[in-house]
């Protein structure tokens, strides 16, 4: 028989601490060392065993959340990594560096606006520049907030969300294609919005439905070359978008519909990516993997 300590170890509805979480509200884009309780992106737990020796990897957005439980992940699995984040996020970027360091690989910490397309060509160059090539390309850094219906959403807003979530992500696969080779992948973040789409995200969640046609469009193109592109599409994962860009009411609470009763700690969206960057994933490409909490995808 199972003992009771042994079975809620097991639980994953147990492993980490349920809402309700304490009120709290950051403004955008918020800072993983602020928040309470502290996410988990990993540090103690992961263990890596080699999957991604020698990596070239970018991970944008990956001072914090799953930007840095992916670029801890990576490093500890023998990559690489070169990561974005924006100037206000620079005490969060800089642990990202330590993390990545102490497991003895190189961090290259490149801050700017994914906004600009400049900007985006500057990381692909900065990139080759440090590494001489690219393996594998995550775009992950997203731009939210939460609106009260499609009245509230401004022209602004609508831009914004779509040149970060969008526009960036066909920036970077573009410019970063023509320093890969064969066995290369390029992985997209999309969402369970883009099929669960909630009013109060509706711009959002449009993004997320483009990033799954798009990334699906570009693997029927580049998979015949060797290049893989795939799609990570989390639930509620508690990161600091969600005391920054979500109705303070709604925080505590957050995550608690879910079948799992509980948001998902950057820890358990990681090995997603390290699974679609790695060689157990060779007959993968133009797929989607939801780590939704039991949130149904069709």
């Amino acid at each position: 028989m199972v003992s009771g300590d042994r079975s809620r170890e097991q639980n994953p509805t147990e492993k980490y601490s349920q809402p309700e979480y304490p009120q709290q509200e950051q403004a955008h884009p918020g800072l993983e060392s602020q928040m309470e309780p502290e996410p988990d992106y990993g540090e103690r737990s992961y263990r890596g065993s080699g999957k991604l020796e020698g990596k070239a990897t970018i991970v944008t957005g990956g001072d914090s959340g799953i930007g840095r439980a992916v670029a801890l992940a990576f490093a500890r699995e023998g990559a690489d990594v070169l990561f974005t984040y924006l100037a206000e996020e620079e005490s969060d970027a800089r642990e990202t560096i330590r993390v990545v360091e102490e497991a003895g690989k190189k961090a290259v910490a490149v801050s700017g606006d994914l906004q600009s397309e400049s900007y985006c060509k500057e990381i692909i160059e900065r990139a080759t520049e440090e590494f001489g090539r690219i393996d594998v390309l995550v775009n992950n850094a997203a731009f939210q907030m939460a609106r009260g219906g499609i009245r509230e959403i401004s022209s602004e807003q609508f831009d914004r969300t779509f040149k970060t979530n969008v526009y960036a992500m066909f920036w970077l696969c573009r410019a970063a294609v023509e320093h890969m080779l064969e066995g290369a992948c390029i992985i997209n973040t999309a969402s369970i919005e883009a099929y669960q789409p909630k009013p109060i995200l509706l711009d959002y969640a449009a993004t997320k439905g483009a990033i799954v046609t798009f990334s699906k469009g570009l693997a029927q193109e580049l998979t015949s070359q060797g290049i893989r592109v795939n799609v990570v599409a989390p639930g509620p994962v508690w990161t600091p978008l969600i005391p920054a860009t979500m109705p303070t009411e709604g925080v505590p609470e957050f995550g608690g519909s879910k079948p799992m009763g509980r948001p998902a700690q950057p820890a358990e969206v990681a090995p997603s990516y390290v699974f679609l960057a790695s060689e157990d994933s060779s007959y993968l490409s133009g797929e989607v993997i939801g780590v939704t909490g039991g949130g149904l995808m069709p």
